[in-house]
């Protein structure tokens, strides 16, 4: 999988308007196809016609993200915003398929997106099973 921060989202951090530590964020997860663009996707309103459906446990921007981390890493020279790993329990038919994840703020106005992950193909979870994402965080370098 593959982190990519959103180019809007560094600017609103840089200029006060986001708050890692204090704000609320969302994932959703985009339809096979999603190709993201971190020049011009800027806010939840510009991806949300990709976005799978409300569909077999997986609601459209449903999913809050807990345990935000920031962390300086002066031997890499960035910052990293993590998140704990969100999951989707597959019911009465299966979630998918996903080519990758948004992340969102949803405490600022428009719902500016922080960045996507890319999955790196087409991603499904079975009817009946959990699907669960691991490294979710951003690096603004």
């Amino acid at each position: 999988m593959a982190n990519t921060t959103a180019n809007h989202f560094k600017y609103l951090v840089m200029t006060g308007v986001i708050h890692c530590l204090t704000d609320q964020f969302k994932i959703i997860l985009m339809e096979s196809g999603f190709v993201f663009n971190k020049d011009t996707h800027h806010n939840y309103a510009d991806v949300v016609g990709d976005e799978l459906p409300t569909l077999n446990g997986y609601s459209q921007g449903a999913k809050i993200l807990a345990g935000v981390v920031v962390t300086e890493d002066d031997a890499n020279d960035r910052c990293e915003i993590a998140w704990n790993n969100p999951t989707w329990t597959a019911a009465g038919g299966d979630i998918g398929p996903a080519s990758g994840a948004i992340i969102y703020d949803d405490t600022v106005a428009n719902d500016p997106i922080a960045g996507y992950i890319d999955f790196g193909g087409d991603y499904s979870e079975a009817n009946g099973g959990v699907a669960a994402l691991g490294s979710v965080g951003l690096r603004l370098a």
